[in-house]
């Protein structure tokens, strides 16, 4: 366990960087006070120490603003930044490297026993004030933006925002990624949107754009391998005709012809 809290403590510093020194996390960062607890209520739980387990529990809340039940399976380098309102259910289970902030409940839509509140898996983000309701999972990867409300299953490496949430991006394959950048550099282009993550018009745009280009430049390259295949020279550079100049400009109102 005290394994679990140096890691816990120590991911503080990969994803805040308002942190100064281990010393400050302990002595001043509520989420970690909260985790420190629950990691404690919840080996008394393990135990069968249900009311001592629940008091501890509620001593957190008291103290932090953090709502935790000591039933809840929480993961390694688990990190709740600023914390205030943060709420995980009895049955709530939260993967490796997970990230909640403010505001954030994991919560249950009924009253029936069992399985109730999300699962989270690796690596998923919770934007602040997002609610997360009933037995979903949010898969490996996955994002939720701030005060979105998700009752549904997250497609691992998704995007989900809005009320009621909806995927607003999917994870691409990093081949796809890689193939943008390197043909954007070599047409000299390196607009925003073909380097950022942000999923939006503009950014969607780029990409159909820089496919399609790319897919045209593959079909000149076959085009030309079978010119020179079958013996004609293509010229590896073709200039540009130069427009002619008018000597003088043709009268008002007439066209360059007369």
């Amino acid at each position: 366990m005290f394994k679990h809290l140096r890691e816990d403590i120590a991911c503080v510093f990969d994803r805040d960087p308002a942190a100064r020194s281990v010393f400050s996390v302990v002595t001043t960062y509520a989420g970690v006070h909260a985790l420190i607890l629950h990691r404690v209520s919840h080996r008394l739980w393990s135990w069968g120490l249900r009311w001592p387990a629940s008091f501890l529990a509620a001593v957190s809340r008291f103290l932090t603003g953090i709502e935790i039940h000591p039933a809840a399976r929480i993961g390694r380098r688990f990190f709740i930044d600023h914390g205030m309102g943060v709420v995980i259910g009895e049955t709530a289970e939260i993967g490796d490297d997970c990230t909640l902030y403010h505001g954030v409940t994991l919560g249950g839509t009924s009253w029936e026993k069992g399985k109730r509140h999300p699962t989270l898996c690796n690596n998923v983000i919770i934007g602040a004030g997002a609610k997360v309701l009933g037995p979903i999972t949010v898969g490996e990867g996955g994002r939720v933006g701030s005060n979105a409300v998700v009752t549904k299953d997250v497609p691992p490496g998704a995007t989900v925002v809005g009320v009621p949430g909806h995927v607003a991006k999917r994870a691409r394959k990093s081949g796809d990624e890689e193939r943008r950048r390197e043909f954007a550099r070599k047409i000299g282009f390196e607009a925003y949107g073909a380097s950022q993550d942000l999923d939006d018009p503009v950014a969607r745009s780029v990409h159909s754009l820089l496919d399609h280009v790319h897919a045209l430049d593959l079909r000149i390259e076959t085009m030309r391998a079978e010119m020179e295949r079958h013996g004609l020279k293509v010229p590896e550079d073709v200039k540009e005709p130069e427009l002619c100049e008018l000597d003088e400009p043709p009268p008002q109102g007439k066209s360059a012809n007369g």
